[in-house]
C-alpha cells in the first residue's frame, strides 16, 4: 500500500528576512524538497529531537509521544497529505490492537512526533508536485547546496527561541 512519496527530515532553518522558521523534508532517493513553515515553538521542538536534547519536563510532543505509548499505540506515520491556500495537512497515522488510529494533525506538530519515534514521513505527490523544490546538486548548485548543510549542522534549538 502506498501512502505517497517516502520523505526524510532534512531539519529546520529560518528564513530570511522574515525570520520564519521552516522544517525541510528531503524526498528518499529523490532531488525534491519540501519546505513547510511552521511556528517558532515547532521549529524548536524539532530541533530539540534532532539535536537529542532531553528536557527537565516534557515537551508537549514529548508528552504526546508518551501518552500514546501509554495506551500500547505506535506512532506509525505521517503523512502530508494536502497544501489548499498556502496552509499544508497532514495526518498522524497510530497504530494500536484493533487497527489504525488516522489524526489530522498540522504538518509541524506531526513531524515533531515522528523526530522523537521511528514514525516514517511520507508526502502525497499532489503536495510534492505543487510546493516541492528541486534541488540538483550540479556544479552549479552544488556550493548553495553545501552552504545550506552545513547551515544545518550548525544550527542549535536556542536558536529558535524567542518571540514572533
Amino acid at each position: 500500500m502506498s501512502y505517497g512519496i517516502p520523505m526524510e527530515l532534512v531539519g529546520v532553518r529560518i528564513e530570511l528576512p522574515t525570520n520564519q522558521p521552516i522544517v525541510l523534508l528531503r524526498e528518499s532517493g529523490g532531488v525534491r524538497y519540501l519546505p513547510i513553515w511552521i511556528g517558532a515553538t515547532e521549529a524548536t521542538a524539532i530541533a530539540f529531537a534532532l539535536e537529542g536534547v532531553e528536557p527537565q519536563r516534557p515537551l508537549t510532543h514529548d508528552l504526546l509521544r508518551d501518552v500514546a505509548l501509554g495506551l500500547d499505540a505506535t506512532i506509525e506515520r505521517v503523512v502530508v497529505n494536502g497544501l489548499r491556500e498556502g496552509i499544508y495537512y497532514a495526518d498522524l497515522v497510530l497504530t494500536r490492537e484493533g487497527g489504525e488510529v488516522v489524526i489530522s494533525s498540522r504538518p509541524s506538530d506531526a513531524i515533531a512526533l515522528a523526530a522523537r519515534t521511528d514514525a516514517k514521513l511520507y508526502a502525497s505527490e499532489e503536495v510534492l508536485d505543487e510546493a516541492g523544490v528541486e534541488i540538483k546538486e550540479d556544479d552549479e548548485e552544488e556550493a548553495e547546496v553545501e552552504r545550506f548543510r552545513e547551515f544545518l549542522d550548525t544550527v542549535q534549538p536556542e536558536d529558535f527561541t524567542g518571540g514572533s
